[in-house]
């Protein structure tokens, strides 16, 4: 029982990652209705960014800051410069650009700081009073950052002026025009957002499985398996589908089908969740009259 209860610990933690990677997907879903391929890749390009800052000197609070500004910057770009111009395009030429910007940010990544695994520092230091022989110091820091991102998007988009205002462009464009709402400006705001969460997810799991191009491509997968369960249109949703997949993913990868086909688990739940249902445990199912 005691190694049953370190699993779903372990898994919470995990599943914070999940979470937030969670929430940036669902962010760019509720304002183009696609799924962006390269959230794991553009949460990668940061990361290395971070480690770069680490290695000219930087603190590491320091490093984790600039690179939540600059990946907002980099997010910002993106939806201006490549998203903004398909908002009349098929929709398989959309995805076809997610797609292309996920091989660009993985080559550019390769490219410029190269193929090498790294390490990466934790701000949680080994052995800290909140640790404990469940979780360690990372781990329950993981759970904290998730938490408080999850509290501070909340607070943002329900009280703040302008977050009701993104949610409204995101959620009806036209009548957000009407209203003399700028719409292209509140979207590459949202992108902005989604960029740096996702970098926050990259920052909290390159500790843990070190630094490479490739460290995301898992994590997406999971976090994708996560906004579906939850509901791809449902931020909240989202972040709980985000922790459950991390829970069944240790229990079921440790007791069932074994660590080599945990990423099987995810792949499962995602045709499950498509085939049972597909507007996910806290979506909304939308009717048409026809």
């Amino acid at each position: 029982m005691e190694s049953f209860f370190q699993q779903v610990v372990a898994g919470l933690s995990t599943g914070g990652i999940y979470a937030i990677v969670a929430l940036a997907l669902v962010m760019i879903y509720q304002a183009t209705h696609h799924v962006n391929f390269a959230q794991g890749e553009m949460a990668t390009f940061s990361t290395f960014l971070a480690w770069a800052l680490i290695q000219a000197g930087f603190p590491y609070w320091a490093a984790f800051l600039s690179t939540i500004v600059l990946s907002f910057v980099i997010g910002a770009v993106v939806e201006f410069a490549v998203i903004r111009p398909l908002h009349k395009a098929p929709e398989l030429s959309v995805v076809v650009v997610f797609i292309g910007l996920l091989v660009v940010f993985h080559s550019i990544t390769g490219w410029i700081f190269g193929t090498q695994i790294k390490e990466f520092p934790t701000p949680f230091e080994k052995g800290a009073w909140y640790s404990g022989s469940m979780m360690s110091a990372h781990q329950v820091g993981t759970i904290f950052v998730a938490l408080c991102i999850v509290a501070l998007l909340f607070s943002f988009f329900r009280f703040s002026t302008l977050g009701l205002t993104m949610r409204a462009a995101a959620q009806n464009p036209g009548s957000s025009r009407m209203l003399g709402i700028h719409v292209g400006r509140m979207l590459m705001l949202g992108w902005g957002l989604a960029a740096a969460i996702g970098a926050v997810a990259g920052l909290m799991v390159a500790p843990v499985v070190f630094l490479d191009p490739s460290m995301m491509t898992g994590v997406l997968i999971y976090a994708f398996a996560g906004a579906l369960i939850g509901g791809i249109d449902n931020p909240v949703g989202a972040v709980i589908g985000g922790f459950l997949v991390g829970v069944l993913e240790n229990v079921i990868g440790t007791y069932v089908v074994g660590t080599e086909l945990k990423l099987s688990v995810a792949l499962v739940l995602i045709v499950g969740v498509l085939v049972v249902r597909p507007a996910g445990l806290m979506g909304r199912t939308i009717v048409q009259r026809v």
